[in-house]
């Protein structure tokens, strides 16, 4: 990758602040860029990636370091992945991911703009539960973050799986004037405004679908939609858009499952890691997010300019990230790279004060 496209990475890092000092700053960039060019979260593999005319294992004690004494302005991090964002309205997806690395416990709350069939991180906190779900609090805290850089009125809806039902916390997102969609698990009942409690299997029988308005769950008033998914499970559904909207709005959360394989086996083998502090999992997470971002912004960029016909099963051969991460680790061996310096170019923009 030749001087320009880095120097426009480091000053949109500079620019939002993510961490302090120059050289930090710098050194970020060439660690971005070592993950991408390893796929990998190992500190040998990355720095065995880094071009420097020094030895590795001095490259590997300076990523060390890095992860030891750095400190990221996470909030901050919102604003870096916004400038990939084109979108005024954001839908928003929030789930986990979590995985053991022996005693230690990586359980890892993220929110994600979904955008098309893949999604763009947004903001992150580690959770210290042993494993277990977040709390209305968890999820509360997050959405402060986002909000004081985004502002509730840009938020489109949240999407959310069965895991984040709970009536403190839909309560809040509609005190905020926040759209929710939520699948319920299949025991809550519904109450109508006639004071009927039904389960979700009596109201739909025999029939495909099933939409209410204004219904009781979870002590929270809500619109309803009952159906199936494509594996014939129950798809109960409640939210504050209007009912026959819920089924397809719900469907973009798959956006973040793929954002999570993309860090993961598919992608970066976040898993990998064999870090043993949890605070330097939350820094890890953060560089992965940004070559990842990078790596989906340049798939987006050349689809533009090469657009790729679906194979006989209907998909591209390769998914926008995962494009974008083949363009970028081929173009670090001829280092030119026109859709990375072109991404780069609009994210410096958009992140300029108007």
């Amino acid at each position: 990758m030749d001087q320009w496209s880095l120097t426009n990475l480091y000053d949109l890092i500079r620019t939002f602040g993510i961490i302090a000092h120059k050289k930090r700053q710098e050194f970020l960039c060439l660690l971005i860029m070592g993950v991408i060019k390893s796929r990998s979260v190992q500190f040998c593999e990355i720095a065995d990636k880094i071009d420097k005319s020094i030895l590795v294992s001095s490259i590997e004690r300076r990523i060390q370091d890095f992860f030891q004494r750095v400190s990221f302005d996470y909030s901050q991090l919102i604003c870096f992945f916004l400038s990939f964002v084109h979108h005024d309205r954001l839908w928003l997806s929030i789930d986990r991911t979590e995985w053991d690395f022996g005693k230690l416990q990586i359980n890892i709350l993220c929110v994600v703009v979904s955008i098309g069939k893949m999604g763009v991180p947004l903001y992150f906190e580690l959770l210290d539960n042993n494993s277990g779900n977040s709390n209305h609090k968890d999820r509360i805290k997050v959405f402060k973050e986002i909000i004081k850089k985004v502002g509730a009125e840009r938020i489109e809806v949240v999407l959310m799986d069965r895991e984040f039902i709970g009536h403190k916390w839909l309560r809040w997102l509609k005190k905020q004037h926040i759209d929710f969609c939520v699948r319920v698990p299949k025991h809550h009942k519904i109450t109508f405004n006639d004071g009927r409690r039904c389960n979700a299997m009596m109201l739909l029988g025999r029939d495909k679908s099933y939409y209410a308005r204004q219904v009781v769950v979870d002590m929270v008033v809500v619109n309803l939609a009952l159906g199936y998914d494509k594996k014939g499970e129950l798809l109960y559904l409640i939210g504050t858009i209007p009912a026959r909207q819920l089924p397809a709005s719900y469907r973009k959360r798959w956006t973040i499952e793929v954002l999570f394989q993309a860090f993961k086996g598919r992608g970066f083998n976040l898993e990998d890691s064999r870090l043993k502090s949890l605070e330097k999992y939350r820094k890890l997470f953060a560089v992965v997010a940004m070559a990842y971002t990078l790596c989906w912004a340049v798939g987006i960029e050349d689809g533009r300019s090469n657009p790729v016909r679906p194979k006989k099963h209907g998909y591209p051969q390769y998914s926008v990230f995962r494009r974008g991460l083949n363009i970028l680790r081929q173009f670090f061996k001829s280092k030119i790279c026109p859709q990375f310096d072109s991404v780069m170019a609009m994210a410096n923009y958009r992140a300029a004060p108007s």
